[in-house]
Parts: structure tokens; C-alpha cells; sequence
């Protein structure tokens, strides 16, 4: 790894408010894998948008092998050998897979022969994918899976990849990694961010660590801890999340058989599910992309109704309640998809605190909206639960991914549920506000409410859990009490052993 692929130097790049990127330096070799480290918000996203050519530099410059790189769009990017693996999906719902793929190749292939690739590669690599389905009846894992077979298929001499195991179990990400050394070994250079930092330690050669947009440090991060390279990205020591010694207490939240068909006709309907949630507990739900957790959490919010007792809220029937009258009661949810669903992209966060805390936080009078009091609400959960913008007012899609996570999970605990459930409460989200996220969910178990997290990063389920089950194909293992599971039963709960004396054998 003597010569440079891609050297960066100076690169600066202010927005109204904030200098996303300031002075930036450093350079990629071919076959070297690279870590951008940093928490929300320290100019990451920026930084690789200006290398694929979303984003022009104010200042600075970059050079590609032996030439001046100056993408001005990510056509030119992709043209001189860049791919890029996006955190936040750069797909069209109304597309096929095929047709999205498609789309980010210069020179497709006939929609025939593409298909035919898509399948051999995607099977190839464990990411199975319907090149005919629509994207816009995909999970989020599935979209991801889009989003690294388009990569794949463009053989990069540079791959950018941001969170692209966020949404993969860990054998789908042994699979990825394996497929990333090979392209390693072949001489391709890969640019990856992750906020997960064992991966890094196993997948790469270097890193470099930006805060508040600007680099401070670099190491290799096999000789590093993934504390000491989270304490680097905070510049403080590391907060682990403390569990409060509690006894359970009466039940909150409970299903019983519940079945409920999926609204997606390529979705996963619940298939009698069964389960309950005491007061001070932490339920999690662990499984595969695509196996219910979408249509779970909407049984459980009211977006989507079943028979009224199949859901009971403290001994009351609420199966046949839609997300108001769930939300006045006390049982409140935060979904998987930050961008449209947990918040609307073009608002800003003052309406986005309004949306869900209207009933609960008496955000509306007579009529009127109560905004003094709604800017207050929204500058409470920016304030607490330490999301970086320039305030309020802004826009939701302004705010990096992990910062709209915090937002949109700070948004509902202060909100003060009885109950509160959860879909991927920490994906995409760095260490520290992982840290932070998780320290709230059992702060809120310990004040006497019911948590259940939906998530499909096990070692957070097993760091906050009480009673750990799997869903598998809409169906829900038996809860069994998280401390002690090993491995190996998690992964039979996961793959649909739901008689458990098979995990003992």
C-alpha cells in the first residue's frame, strides 16, 4: 500500500451555522480499508458526500491516483471508479430492485440479463433479492441489501460504504466482510464508516477520527480498543449504560394471539403472538430484517388494528384503537424509519415535537396551536438529549442521522409513557449516543415504565434486555430471561426453534 489512490487535503466545507468540514486531510491506498470515525454530526457524511460529488468543497482539494478529482456530480464520481453505499437509502419506492439498480450503473445491461445478475450475485453473496419486487414494498433491510448489490456490480476501484451493516445480522455481515477482503485483495480501496467498533477493529487498516468537523486523530485500529477509539471520537471517557437493581411489577402491555395481516402484500403478518411487559421491564425483540418487526410495532402503536383483545393495556382491550387514543392512554412507539415516518423530512423540529407530543404534552388549545410552548418542547429534547443543530427551527433532514435518531427517541420518553416501544432505537447512532439512548431507555424502565426494544443489534438487546425473543417469519419465540443465553440459543430463536429444549441439546 506504497502509492495513494485518493489523497484529500484541506478540505472545507460551511453551512449556515456550522463548519461541517474544516481543513480536512488525509489519503487512501489501493486495497487499504479505511475507517471514518466520529460521532453524529463531526462531518462524515459531508466529507464522503464531497468525494462522490453530492457536495461541492469551499476549499481544498483532492486527487484520484494521478489526477486533479474534482466530481462534480456523482455520474463523474462513478466514472472515475467510486461507488458509494448510502446510510440513508438513495432508492425510488415506485422502481424495481432492478430498476434502481439500474439506475447506478452508466452502462446497464439489458433489464433481462441485470435481473439475472442480481439474483446470482445477491444469492452469491447471502443477500438474497426479487429483482422484480418494488423497492417500496422492501424492508429496510432488504433496501440495503439494494443498495451494496448495486455497489458490487459497478466493480469500484474506491467503495464508500456509511452503516452498511446496520440492518444485517452477524452472519449476513461475515458474508459482507468476506466479500470485502476479497475486493481488499484485489486491489480495490474501501472508505467505511461504522459506528459499530468491533467491526472496525476486524475489517481495517487505519482510521481516521474527525470531531466537530475537523481531524484529530488517527490510529490503527486493530492495536485500539473499541472503547479507546470511541473515547477518541468524544474526546472524554466513555458513559456505559447502568442497570437499576428493580423487581418487576404488574403487567402493562400484553398480547394474545395476536395475527395481523401484513398491509405490504410482500410484508410479514404476525402469526399468533404472544407475550407480555411488566412495569420496570425491558423486553427485547431481536430477529432478521423483514421477519414482522415493521408490522409489530404498527400492532402495537394502532397503525395497525386486530381484535380488541388480542392487545390489552393495563387490563383494558386496545386492539381496535388507533395511535391517538393509544398515545393518550400512555402507550407510545418509535419507529425504524427516522425520514417519513418517526419524523417528516421538510419540517422542522418544532412541528416534528408537535406531530407526536401534541395530546400528551397539551401542545394544542381550542383550536390553536400552543407554538410557545411547542418550541419549548422540541429546545427540552435538543437540550437533553444533547442533539446537535443550530436550534429548533431547522429542518428535520437537516440533522444527521444519529442527531434525528436522538431527537425522535428524546421526543417520546419526555413525553413520560407508560409503555414504550421501540424499533431500532440506536441504528446508525455512534457510541456515545448509543450510550446515551440506551442509559434513557433504562432510566425510563427504572421510573416504573414498560420498554420493549425492537432491534437487530443483539449485543445491545443483551446489554439492556430483562427477556430476550426472536420473531421469525411473523411468529415470536417464547421471552426467556436474556442474562445467560448463549449465542448459539439466540441464533436458534432467531432461525424459528421456538421449542426451546432444542437449544439445549
Amino acid at each position: 500500500m506504497s502509492e495513494t489512490l485518493l489523497e484529500i487535503n484541506g478540505l472545507t466545507k460551511a453551512y449556515p451555522g456550522v463548519v461541517a468540514n474544516d481543513s480536512v486531510s488525509f489519503s487512501i491506498a489501493p486495497g487499504e480499508v479505511h475507517a471514518l470515525l466520529g460521532e453524529n454530526g463531526a462531518g462524515k457524511s459531508t466529507l464522503v458526500k464531497m468525494i462522490y460529488g453530492l457536495v461541492r468543497p469551499d476549499s481544498g482539494w483532492m486527487r484520484f491516483g494521478s489526477a486533479t478529482y474534482e466530481p462534480a456530480t456523482p455520474h463523474a464520481a462513478r466514472n472515475t471508479g467510486v461507488a458509494m453505499v448510502f446510510q440513508h437509502f438513495s432508492l425510488f419506492e415506485a422502481l424495481s430492485v432492478a430498476e434502481n439498480v439500474a439506475l447506478g450503473m452508466e452502462n446497464p445491461p439489458k433489464m433481462r440479463d441485470l435481473a439475472s445478475r442480481i439474483r446470482s450475485v445477491s444469492e452469491e453473496y447471502g443477500l438474497p433479492l426479487d429483482p422484480d419486487r418494488l423497492v417500496g414494498e422492501l424492508s429496510a433491510g432488504e433496501r440495503q441489501r439494494v443498495e451494496i448489490i448495486r455497489c458490487l456490480l459497478q466493480d469500484p476501484k474506491l467503495l464508500i460504504m456509511d452503516e452498511p451493516t446496520s440492518v444485517l445480522t452477524p452472519q449476513e455481515v461475515e458474508i459482507l466482510f468476506a466479500t470485502l477482503r476479497k475486493l481488499q485483495s484485489e486491489g480495490t480501496a474501501i472508505l467505511y464508516i461504522s459506528h459499530k467498533l468491533e467491526e472496525i477493529r476486524a475489517l481495517c487498516d487505519s482510521a481516521t477520527i474527525l470531531r466537530l468537523g475537523k481531524v484529530v486523530d488517527t490510529c490503527d485500529p486493530r492495536e485500539e480498543s473499541a472503547r479507546s477509539m470511541a473515547e477518541m471520537m468524544v474526546g472524554a471517557t466513555l458513559h456505559v449504560p447502568e442497570r437499576a437493581a428493580k423487581a418487576p411489577g404488574e403487567v402493562v402491555l400484553s398480547l394474545s394471539g395476536l395475527s395481523v395481516a401484513s398491509a405490504n402484500p410482500f410484508g410479514t403478518s404476525l402469526r399468533d403472538v404472544t407475550f407480555e411487559v411488566q412495569a420496570g421491564e425491558v423486553l427485547g425483540i431481536g430477529g432478521v430484517a423483514g421477519n414482522g418487526q415493521d408490522e409489530l410495532l404498527a400492532a402495537l402503536s394502532g397503525e395497525a388494528l386486530s381484535a380488541p383483545d388480542a392487545v390489552r393495556f393495563e387490563g383494558q382491550p386496545v386492539g381496535r384503537l388507533g395511535p391517538k387514543a393509544r398515545r393518550m392512554l400512555g402507550l407510545l412507539a418509535a419507529p425504524e424509519e427516522r425520514l417519513g415516518h418517526a419524523a417528516a423530512p421538510d419540517m422542522s423540529l418544532i412541528e416534528n415535537a408537535l406531530l407526536t407530543g401534541a395530546v400528551r404534552e397539551d401542545l394544542v388549545g381550542h383550536g390553536f396551536l400552543r407554538w410557545a410552548k411547542t418550541k419549548s418542547f422540541a429546545e427540552k429534547i435538543i437540550a437533553e438529549f444533547d442533539v446537535r443543530t443550530p436550534g429548533a427551527g431547522n429542518a428535520a433532514r437537516s440533522l444527521s442521522g444519529g442527531n434525528l435518531q436522538k431527537f425522535v427517541i428524546g421526543r417520546e420518553i419526555l413525553q413520560r409513557p407508560r409503555c414504550l416501544v421501540v424499533n431500532q432505537p440506536t441504528w446508525g447512532v455512534d457510541a456515545s449516543a448509543a450510550a446515551a439512548i440506551r442509559q434513557a431507555l433504562l432510566d425510563l424502565a427504572a421510573g416504573g415504565a414498560a420498554v420493549i426494544v425492537i432491534s437487530q443489534d443483539l449485543d445491545e438487546l443483551m446489554e439492556i434486555s430483562d427477556r430476550f425473543a426472536a420473531l421469525n417469519e411473523g411468529r415470536l419465540s417464547e421471552p426467556r430471561a436474556a442474562q445467560g443465553l448463549t449465542v448459539e440459543e439466540i441464533g436458534l430463536m432467531m432461525g424459528g426453534a421456538h421449542d426451546m429444549e432444542v437449544a439445549h441439546v
